[in-house]
């Protein structure tokens, strides 16, 4: 069984989905047979690392594995891999005259600040036989000298469009049967992320008439509907009857307080209600994820969620 998400990995840039400003500009660069070292910054799941190895493979032909060096910053993030591979490789020269080879840094903002530091000097040295591609989540974790020697490009999230036409076009090379209530929720439960989306995607393929509760399943998320009934006892200030839905959730439906917060947070986002009681329920929200994330009690932090929440609410009346 092949996986999704390396079967259905573009090969040209232009296939790249919900990144046509930058599209257009790699274009360029590909047109000309030219590029400067580069910086792809954004959230994961959106295409950084495809866009740099179709690059790659548009700048330099068929032999492009031969003459691109691909490093993951999280696994060889120290400066010996900038002595060792990146030199070695930058050293050997480039592919023919006029034409550069490419080192490819994944994670890049993974790397220590001596590493980048040796890797500024190494960029200017060897600009006549390589060309830098760093990928990361945060250029903010780059050092500024970098910086200033690459173009920032920064991708952002894929709409629920660009998200459901991409997925609508894997499902139909697959011979996949899914209507767009399915492919939407898919992109609800992914937050944009393409390569989760595939993932669920491929997951629905083993079910049999894949329903919208069935991307909830694999995903082991919420769905929407399930917290319905309790924020509309919060809105209405029934506390008690608030809090046994949260328990029942916990118990009989095995999701945790974060499962059943995120689905409150995209609920009440939908709701029609005042900027300023919206706003408290954030706030209200995150402050219990929070609390959560330093080791506090699933059903204490939701009890105390939906009584701040039933409080909010109340005094808005």
């Amino acid at each position: 069984m092949e996986i999704w998400i390396e079967k259905h990995r573009p090969e040209k840039v232009s296939e790249v989905a919900g990144q046509t400003e930058t599209v257009r500009m790699l274009e360029g660069f590909i047109k000309t047979g030219e590029m400067p070292h580069l910086i792809f910054a954004g959230p994961p799941g959106v295409g950084k690392t495809t866009m740099a190895l179709c690059l790659a493979h548009e700048m330099l032909g068929e032999s492009w594995k031969t003459h691109l060096l691909e490093l993951n910053a999280s696994n060889d993030r120290g400066i010996d891999i900038i002595k060792n591979d990146v030199k070695e490789f930058a050293r050997n020269g480039s592919i023919t005259e006029g034409k550069f080879k490419i080192i490819f840094f994944d994670e890049a903002d993974q790397l220590t600040p001596e590493a980048q530091a040796a890797l500024r000097r190494t960029m200017e040295i060897y600009y006549k036989n390589v060309r830098f591609i760093f990928s990361c989540n945060y250029s903010s974790g780059i050092i500024p000298p970098i910086q200033s020697r690459c173009i920032v490009t920064r991708f952002r999230t894929i709409t629920k469009e660009e998200m459901v036409k991409a997925l609508q076009k894997i499902a139909s090379e697959e011979n996949m049967n899914v209507d767009r209530k399915i492919l939407e929720a898919v992109f609800e439960n992914s937050e944009g992320d393409m390569r989760k989306a595939t993932n669920i995607l491929q997951s629905l393929s083993f079910i049999k008439n894949p329903a919208e509760k069935d991307v909830y399943d694999i995903a082991g998320t919420v769905e929407d509907k399930v917290v319905v009934p309790l924020l509309s006892n919060i809105r209405h200030g029934n506390f008690d009857e608030a809090s046994r839905i949260c328990t029942e959730l916990l118990v009989d439906g095995g999701f945790s307080a974060v499962d059943i917060i995120k689905a409150l947070h995209r609920t009440i986002g939908k709701e029609q209600i005042s900027p300023i009681i919206r706003r408290e329920s954030f706030i209200a929200l995150a402050d219990a994820e929070f609390r959560m994330s330093q080791g506090g009690s699933d059903n204490i932090q939701l009890d105390y969620l939906v009584a701040r929440l039933c409080k909010v609410s109340m005094e808005s009346l």
